[in-house]
């Protein structure tokens, strides 16, 4: 007893030296702790990818709709896509600037698009590739490295979602020399990133769309006067069906744009868009848009059965559209815009130079069974 009475004298005297000159000690700080419970951070892909072949590679491209769902704000540190097998390779990574270039914030201006504020949705563009069918993995799942609040960083691990196996499998729309593939598949390109509500549905109908204008040997796409429609080499080529099929949509009423920037004929609305335009139903749901085709060319009307490679219209200068060239995607239903764009795969293609210059003799690569990625310049059989 006597013991434990000699150490009390030595507890208060450490209490003492520890108080502050106020004489209350000090309040210790809370550190910081992870959340409760798992950060509250909705991920919803809204349709799984399917992988493709393009420039002798593998890529599977979709994207993450992240919806906040915590009472704090939620930064994104980075997002990993992993194969969802005993390998847990990370697929593709997105960090830092990466990570920004891939974020979209649809409806806001914000200063770090990284961080999400109670309540709001960032959308995360994935594009994962692969050098080897057989390293295409059977699914995948994905890690967030998110902060909510003045929490600790914690890491969300989804769900994993089926990889699909088969694009499409169509003929080229086109024939011929040196047509390039502008805005075309890639991880940038303007098609790729167009997302547009219909009917209440957000979508991408052209995640994989080409509009595809055809270059003269020096590089341009035409000669002589630049305001002349006639003058541009892909002006009046056969528009083709990519299989058999039937004609679900036309459209044949919109006069011709003057070639230029800023040059519409009409208003640009959901109706004029496209431009003069065919949907054809080319049967498993999937369904091909043929857009800005010149008035008064289309041979098909609505309720049509075609064949492959059967002439439908002509490439004109009509709708949303800077020059003539087609416009061309494939979807996953009959609404130009208000589908999901699906990847396709052509039979063969000569790529024979990339980008808006002038072409090189005797430069080909065979390809076949895939897309054309942009800006190639390809020739079809």
């Amino acid at each position: 007893m006597r013991r434990s009475g000699t150490l009390a004298p030595i507890a208060v005297a450490l209490l003492i030296a520890a108080a502050p000159s106020g004489g209350q000690p000090p309040v210790p700080k809370t550190p910081p702790q992870r959340t409760p419970i798992a950060p509250q951070l909705d991920v919803v892909i809204p349709i799984a990818p399917t992988a493709f072949k393009a420039d002798g590679r593998w890529h599977m491209v979709y994207e993450l709709h992240l919806t906040n769902m915590n009472r704090s704000d939620c930064k994104i540190a980075s997002v990993d896509a992993v194969a969802d097998d005993a390998s847990r390779r990370t697929l593709v990574s997105y960090a830092g600037t990466r990570l920004d270039s891939a974020l979209a914030r649809p409806g806001l201006t914000v200063t770090d698009k990284s961080v999400l504020a109670p309540g709001t949705e960032g959308i995360v563009f994935v594009w994962a590739s692969v050098d080897n069918a057989n390293d295409v993995p059977t699914a995948i799942r994905h890690r967030l490295v998110v902060t909510v609040g003045s929490n600790l960083p914690d890491t969300v691990i989804t769900a994993p979602v089926r990889v699909g196996r088969g694009a499409v499998a169509i003929t080229s729309p086109l024939t011929g020399d040196h047509w390039l593939a502008g805005n075309g598949p890639s991880f940038s390109s303007g098609h790729r990133r167009a997302l547009v509500v219909i009917d209440g549905h957000a979508a991408i109908a052209q995640r994989f769309a080409i509009d595809w204008v055809r270059l003269h040997d020096n590089g341009k796409t035409f000669q002589g006067d630049s305001l002349d429609n006639k003058n541009y080499l892909a002006y009046g080529s056969n528009a083709l069906a990519v299989a058999d099929g039937i004609v679900v949509e036309t459209k044949d009423s919109i006069p011709q744009n003057v070639p230029g920037e800023n040059s519409r004929a009409v208003p640009i609305t959901l109706e004029t868009v496209a431009g003069n335009h065919i949907v054809l139903d080319i049967g498993n749901g999937h369904y091909a848009l043929y857009a800005h085709l010149q008035p008064g060319s289309l041979r098909v009307k609505r309720g049509d059965h075609v064949r492959r490679a059967q002439v439908l219209g002509l490439v004109g200068n009509t709708g949303n559209s800077t020059e003539p060239h087609l416009h061309f995607h494939i979807m996953d239903g009959p609404s130009p815009l208000g589908s999901e764009g699906l990847p396709y795969a052509l039979p063969s293609f000569q790529v024979v130079s990339h980008g808006w210059k002038q072409l090189q003799a005797g430069v080909s690569e065979a390809h076949h069974d895939e897309i054309p990625l942009e800006d190639e310049v390809v020739t079809f059989p």
